[in-house]
């Protein structure tokens, strides 16, 4: 009895690397025809980050945040500012040096009264009172014009008679040469053809009102010592 031999593959089966190389090619086409999806890659995905990247701001740290309170122990600028106008007002020992003559004692020690007593608390120079005994005349005075931040010259006939008066006027136009409000001229019992010709460019003080002009004056030391803050 013949053996018989095993029949030969049919030809109709394909070879097992074209069978791979048809399905490749089967799989990349229908791949090509299948639509992109816009959702595959979304934009807001947010991708990690490594840890040398700077963290990104949110927008509460975006918006400036209000400014810590000052230190304790600062002060404000209104604060410096009074506390500069104070201490430049102290920095001389009399706000107002009054200029008279001896015969004009009692009108002199009447306006200074008035000035001390007021609400502005004014410190005024008096020569007879506040002068140091044993002190000398001349060195006195200038030392109080120097350190007195306006000068009060109370004219009267009995002043254009003293020479020792019109020392103390040039003297005082010699600490404030200039109209700043520092001198403040106040005429008293003359007519204005007597006022001294040194002063012609400075305005005087009436006395002739009813309180001899010292609430004037008052008002006049009282606006250059605002000019100080």
């Amino acid at each position: 009895m013949a053996s018989s031999s095993p029949a030969p593959p049919s030809e109709s089966k394909k070879p097992r690397g074209k069978m791979a190389d048809w399905f490749r090619k089967v799989l990349s086409k229908k791949s090509k025809k299948m639509p992109t999806s816009a959702e595959s890659t979304p934009s807001d995905v947010s991708q990690p980050s490594s840890q040398d990247d700077p963290p990104r701001m949110g927008l509460s740290s975006a918006v400036s945040s209000t400014p810590p309170p000052p230190p304790e122990g600062t002060t404000s600028n209104a604060g410096s500012s009074s506390s500069s106008s104070s201490s430049r007002r102290w920095s001389k020992d009399y706000d107002v040096c009054v200029c008279h003559s001896e015969e004009d004692l009692v009108a002199a020690q009447e306006l200074v009264s008035y000035l001390e007593g007021s609400s502005a608390s004014l410190r005024c120079f008096l020569q007879l009172r506040d002068a140091t005994p044993g002190g000398a005349i001349v060195s006195e005075l200038c030392q109080a014009l120097s350190n007195s931040h306006c000068r009060v010259l109370l004219i009267t006939p009995g002043f254009l008679r003293d020479q020792w008066c019109k020392y103390q006027m040039l003297q005082a136009l010699t600490e404030a040469p200039g109209a700043e409000g520092r001198t403040i001229p106040l005429l008293a019992g003359l007519a204005r053809t007597a006022y001294p010709a040194e002063l012609r460019y400075m305005y005087f003080v009436d006395g002739r009102g009813p309180d001899g002009g010292f609430c004037q004056v008052k008002d006049a030391v009282m606006r250059y010592l605002q000019t100080l803050s």
